[in-house]
């Protein structure tokens, strides 16, 4: 096994953890809180820690490796300033994260996996299939790299890019606690959403950790016949047990689900679906956020009427079920998930 390998990931270590390895270096315990503050500083090499000894540099540099993200595409909206990156992370691998700027502050989308498993038919960040989990170090990087690139600060989080977050169970939740760690870029977790498309036995996991984030349920049809043709975890986790897992959620949590749902023409968007989404989610603390489909190429599915999607939002509405249009942001670069890394290695400048 080569050098390389063995070293930790450092981005990856807690407060905590870096207190113990110091101890066990010799060094003063105190030290782990300047590391920990220098890494969220987004620093590409431990010489730039300069209140460090430079003996305390050398020993961290054999022991530990620093993940250093390459920017090797970037488009920004002409329309709203919506940024897309496509990072080059360790190995090669490429993956997506998005800055959308909204008037409460600034929002970043981050993935959590190379390519994705899920196979749902709308999304292009399976079509390459699931190549490798992300590490809590290199998701933390996407948020990191993407405020010192910008030069502005990161106010919310929303883990909705490439990739299943719970199937990535554990290394998630390390990212989650280490991004709201007092010490580092301390972003609360009540600012946190994780979207899901509805890994049943990993959302009743996540609901025993009582975290403040918002969870987001990737819904999409609210009956198994349609939900399954374009949602395949659907035939493992049907709506009925889904929505057992998200009862337990808000008992446990206290927090209200929010529902996305993709407006698909003629497959998601018809009166009764409506109706049955509104039966659905009644007596539940829930929203509902209509999201008008961005086309993949090799996907049938064409995108809703925005006549369709206001009169199924008033279907919800006259039920009782609060519901919103998601506004589309940098509708002039690859919106989708997935689309921007599909491209490049189509086009052959990233070989993975």
């Amino acid at each position: 096994m080569s050098e390389a390998i063995q070293k930790k990931e450092i981005k990856c270590l807690s407060i905590e953890e870096l207190k113990a390895d110091l101890k066990e270096m010799g060094e003063k315990p105190f030290r782990a809180g300047q590391i920990f503050k220098w890494l969220h500083e987004a620093v590409e090499s431990f010489d730039e820690m300069t209140n460090l000894s430079k003996e305390l540099r050398a020993k961290l540099s054999e022991r530990y490796e620093l993940t250093v993200p390459v920017c090797v595409r970037k488009q920004v909206s002409q329309v709203d300033g919506t940024r897309k990156y496509l990072w080059q992370m360790r190995g090669g691998d490429c993956v997506e994260s998005v800055l959308m700027r909204y008037e409460h502050g600034n929002t970043v989308c981050v993935s959590t996996q190379v390519g994705c498993r899920m196979g749902c038919k709308f999304c292009a960040s399976g079509l390459f299939g699931l190549k490798r989990h992300l590490s809590a170090g290199e998701i933390l990087d996407e948020v990191l790299f993407i405020q010192k690139e910008s030069g502005e600060p990161v106010s919310n989080i929303v883990l909705m890019g490439t990739g299943e977050p719970l199937d990535n169970y554990e290394n998630v939740l390390k990212f989650l606690h280490l991004v709201s760690c007092p010490g580092g870029i301390q972003i609360g977790q009540r600012h946190i959403s994780l979207s899901t498309s509805g890994l049943a036995d990993k959302i009743e996991l996540l609901a025993n950790e009582k975290l403040q984030i918002t969870l987001s349920i990737s819904l999409h049809a609210p009956d198994d016949e349609s939900r399954s043709s374009i949602m395949p975890v659907d035939k493992r986790y049907p709506v009925a047990r889904l929505m057992q897992a998200c009862a337990y959620y808000f008992d446990t949590t206290g927090r209200r689900i929010s529902y996305e749902y993709m407006m698909a023409h003629g497959k998601t968007d018809r009166p009764w679906q409506a109706e049955k989404l509104a039966s659905l989610l009644r007596g539940r603390p829930a929203h509902v956020n209509l999201i008008p489909l961005n086309p993949v190429k090799e996907s049938p599915l064409q995108p809703s009427s925005r006549d369709t999607v206001r009169k199924f939002q008033q279907i919800l509405e006259r039920h009782g079920v609060t519901a919103t249009v998601r506004r589309k942001l940098g509708p002039d670069i690859d919106a989708a998930c997935g689309q921007l890394r599909r491209r490049t290695l189509e086009e052959g400048e990233i070989i993975q």
